[in-house]
């Protein structure tokens, strides 16, 4: 074995050397880096667009070059459409509307035909694949898979802080922890057939910003595409590469830094130039032409993928076309109604939901069965940036949408009905809730030593059958509330979360925002009904990605407890008036969460109120058992039961399957959702959405400086962006943005995220089964349609502040409308212009 340097091979190109070569590895390191997306925890999982890095370029764009640099697939694949076409889900009207919409030069005839091939797009060789092409392929192991393999198992090992009790020393960074751990690995070199590659080691450089500028120069490419090559490795360890996103994400809340990403890339870069040392000179002089030449080339590939790629993008839009349609034909009819505030008169309750698409259903319902409540939409976490940290924590978690960093602390305080907080028993619970997870930690903690698991299990036998088999069992139980784990029952009623070290003048200004935002500054209802929502259902470690993406991948409860407290409050309602905002002094805000797998409600803190409130509120409570009830009945099908069964049945069947361990489709959490519609309720009261539409009430008239829309455009509609997108990729691309087969998924590090099996990349996204129900798709991949009911005017001003909103417009990344009456009008880079013509 000889090593290669760039000196040995004249044909290498020379480089740059120096600070200004330091300075363009620097530029197109953070290129690369910059365009992955964050990935958040299991157990604050939310959803998030995996394209967000990459939106200022146009959808076809970045789908030309994903697809020459990973073979990544953005758009529906071809065998998706032509189902679509076959079964008329797609019509010859919504192709040709869509060839129409685009440059016009296509033909029907054409894009028909091209369903039958998939497209012909070239895709770029990494070092990695050129160095193994000419090698015997039946004595190794895929050099690939070894090397992503390799990397995926050191990053367990590196970022675990829960799950394993024995720790690695990991002080000297992520790329440091890697070089150590892959000199002391005596097997790594025999499965890749490689008996000298342990003194190839001795080359590599201390440090990442060493390893990349050592490896970028061995490669000899040229500076033009090293950002692309960057980012077509950062591919091969995507999911990796997105928990290190996260990472650098949330440092950034907190006005720190992380490096685990950029040491990722140097560790991925690391492994091309120890394995271009493991070759022969002769080899290594024909990989350097051949990647060279591939490699200049590559601009050319990518151009050209994106003229292969117009006919995907036509029909991208023509089954978006179909749904469109339908949506316009809903709302037409109810864009003629009044926008101004409606009377409450004779209204009994206002209940304010979050916009979730799960909503849609129980809103519509609801109203049906009792015209006397009043339902609207806001983001589930209730305009409240709280951090939570519950009784025996000393840490705590975010409450708010990930975009958003947390400014307030919530804790737990026992509070009777009279009043009274005690603070000494809220002391001796601490230390109760302390002593229970200690126990639970010493019993657990036998099954975490590294490759203990299945002794421990043998070892124990029939003593942990019954904990093995627990949530296998068919059977009925109430939602967990993890928050209360070690408090005792007789406690749990009165255990209430409340706000830390916020004064008077502080609560009411955040009270008064939150209204504002809300369009509720005045009609108030006698009772009004904050319902936040969450999931239930077991043996299941993306749960947290069933329950309030606006509350971080929690419930709603702590949210909306939080909030009606504050508004209850005597000395909150005397700063609102103040303020202009006046809440009659019979009236009572009531916290409430909605069980989405089960379309229960709980109801929290009602003994608080008096005993007039609870009279009304039972009157209202019927009413929303009965709409329950109806919504199940709408979900059944889709959950393969018969609607036609006795509501206790139904009930009964809706919760075994929240409670059953081997349910592997609880619920279709937000599976469907296609628009967003921002206007008055009047605008979708009397439509049948079917559970995909985000909902959020505005009302422009008594928004008159436009702020409330500024932050509508500015926050739920880009978390509706990630939402939509990924359940978009996790369709389209289920090998790089989906975790595959939730039945052999593998939880890493406690909370980090999965494998699926024991191997292999970070596992990030939707499973098949939250977007499949072994037949058929239950989710169709549309770009999200936006409906703003407001004056174009306002909408454009707004989309012109903030370069987010003009390119995810703009470039195609979502579908923005405005709604005026009967007519619905499109904004594209060109202006306005009349959506699927002018409605009548």
């Amino acid at each position: 074995m000889t090593a290669i340097t760039i000196q040995e091979t004249s044909q290498i190109q020379a480089v740059p050397s120096g600070n200004d070569f330091a300075q363009r590895v620097e530029t197109a390191c953070q290129s690369a880096c910059d365009s992955i997306a964050p990935v958040w925890p299991l157990d604050r999982s939310i959803a998030v667009n995996p394209h967000w890095g990459r939106i200022s370029s146009d959808v076809r764009t970045v789908a030309a070059r994903l697809a020459v640099l990973g073979g990544i697939q953005v758009f529906p694949s071809r065998k998706y459409i032509q189902n679509a076409w076959s079964t008329g889900r797609i019509t010859p009207e919504d192709l040709s509307k869509s060839i129409a919409q685009k440059d016009g030069q296509a033909s029907a005839i054409h894009c028909v035909a091209d369903l039958k091939q998939e497209p012909n797009i070239q895709r770029q060789s990494l070092l990695i694949d050129l160095l193994e092409m000419h090698l015997d392929g039946e004595s190794r192991f895929s050099w690939r898979h070894a090397v992503t393999h390799q990397i995926s198992q050191t990053c367990a090992a590196y970022f675990d802080t829960q799950q394993a009790d024995w720790k690695p020393k990991t002080a000297s960074g992520l790329y440091g922890f890697w070089r150590e751990t892959i000199s002391h690995d005596r097997g790594i070199g025999v499965l890749m057939g490689l008996p000298d590659f342990s003194e190839c080691l001795e080359q590599l450089p201390s440090t990442a910003l060493q390893a990349e500028q050592w490896a970028l120069r061995k490669f000899g490419l040229d500076q033009g595409v090293w950002a692309d090559y960057l980012e077509a490795l950062l591919l091969t360890v995507n999911g990796w590469a997105s928990w290190c996103s996260y990472l650098s994400w949330q440092a950034k809340l907190e006005g720190t830094t992380n490096d685990a990403l950029r040491e990722l890339l140097a560790i991925r870069l690391a492994w091309g130039a120890i394995l271009l040392d493991s070759c022969s000179p002769v080899h290594a002089e024909a990989v350097f032409k051949k990647l060279r030449s591939d490699w200049n080339q590559a601009p050319e590939k990518i151009a050209a993928a994106k003229v292969e790629l117009e006919v995907d993008e036509i029909w991208q839009l023509a089954l978006e076309l179909g749904y469109q349609r339908e949506l316009a034909s809903s709302l037409s009819g109810n864009g003629r109604a009044s926008l101004a505030t409606p009377n409450v008169t004779g209204v009994k309750a206002q209940a304010v939901f979050c916009i979730d698409v799960r909503s849609e259903r129980i809103r519509r319902a609801i109203e049906t069965v009792d015209p006397s409540i009043r339902t609207k939409g806001f983001a589930g976490f209730f305009g409240l940036p709280i951090a939570y940290k519950h009784l025996g924590s000393s840490s705590s978690r975010p409450q708010l949408p990930g975009l958003l960093p947390p400014s307030l602390t919530v804790s737990d305080e026992i509070v009777f009905p009279d009043g009274v907080s005690l603070q000494s028993e809220r002391q001796s619970l601490e230390s109760l809730r302390t002593l229970s997870f200690l126990k639970a930690e010493q019993w657990e903690s036998l099954s975490r030593w590294p490759g203990s698991s299945f002794s421990f299990v043998e070892s124990f036998g029939m003593a942990f059958a019954g904990k093995l088999s627990g949530w296998l069992r068919t059977k009925v139980e109430h939602r967990t509330q993890d928050d209360y784990a070690g408090i005792p029952m007789r406690l749990r009623p009165v255990c209430r979360p409340e706000l830390q070290n916020v004064s008077v003048e502080q609560r009411v200004a955040i009270c008064a925002q939150v209204l504002t935002a809300m369009g509720l500054k005045s009609g108030f209802a006698p009772l009004v009904l904050l319902v936040g929502h969450g999931s239930q259902s077991a043996n299941n470690p993306h749960a947290a990605g069933l329950d309030c993406g606006a509350c971080g991948g929690q419930t709603g409860e702590v949210n909306a407890r939080v909030l009606a407290r504050l508004l209850n409050e005597s000395d909150v309602r005397a700063g609102l008036l103040a303020k202009g905002i006046e809440i009659p002094s019979a009236n009572r805000f009531v916290a409430a969460l909605h069980n989405t797998t089960t379309d229960e409600l709980e109801w929290f803190d009602t003994d608080l109120l008096t005993d007039g409130v609870r009279t009304g509120l039972a009157d209202v409570q019927k009413s929303f058992r009965t709409a329950q009830q109806f919504v199940r009945m709408e979900r059944a099908p889709s959950l393969g039961i018969d609607p036609l069964k006795s509501p206790a049945e139904l009930l009964n069947i809706f919760k075994q399957r929240a409670s059953d361990g081997a349910q592997t489709r609880p619920e279709w959490a937000l599976a469907g959702n296609a628009s967003f519609l921002m206007g008055p309720r009047a605008l979708s009261q009397d439509s049948r959405l079917g559970g995909r539409a985000f909902l959020h009430d505005y009302e422009w008239r008594n928004d008159t400086d436009g702020s409330v829309l500024e932050l509508l455009m500015t926050a739920p509609m880009l978390v509706t962006n990630w939402i939509n997108w990924q359940y978009h990729a996790s369709l389209c691309e289920p090998r790089l943005y989906g975790s595959g087969n939730k039945v052999l998924h593998n939880v890493v590090g406690g909370n980090i995220g999965v494998f699926e099996g024991n191997g292999g990349d970070l596992r990030q996204g939707l499973s098949k089964q939250s977007l499949h129900d072994g037949t058929n798709y239950l989710h169709e991949p549309l770009r999200l349609t936006v409906v703003i009911c407001a004056p174009q005017s306002k909408i454009f001003e707004i989309v012109q502040k903030h370069e987010v909103l003009q390119n995810l417009i703009y470039n195609g990344w979502m579908h923005l409308w405005q709604m005026d009456g009967g007519q619905i009008f499109k904004l594209s880079a060109s202006g306005w212009t009349p959506a699927l013509g002018a409605m009548k």
